[in-house]
C-alpha cells in the first residue's frame, strides 16, 4: 500500500507546477496514455504465455 501511495505522491508533484492548463492536460492525458498501452502489452504478454505461444 505504501508503495501506490508513494507512485500517487509522484505523480500529483510531476504535474504541480507544469504550467498552463492546456499543457497540463496534455501531459497528463499522455501519461494515461501510455499507462493504458503498458497494460494492454502486458495483458498481451501473459495472454501468450498462458496459451503456449512458441516465442521462436
Amino acid at each position: 500500500m505504501k508503495t501506490i501511495e508513494l507512485l500517487r505522491e509522484i505523480y500529483l508533484e510531476g504535474f504541480r507546477n507544469i504550467g498552463t492548463l492546456i499543457v497540463r492536460n496534455y501531459f497528463k492525458l499522455f501519461a494515461w496514455f501510455c499507462f493504458a498501452m503498458f497494460l494492454i502489452a502486458l495483458y498481451a504478454f501473459i495472454f501468450r504465455v498462458t496459451t503456449g505461444f512458441a516465442f521462436d
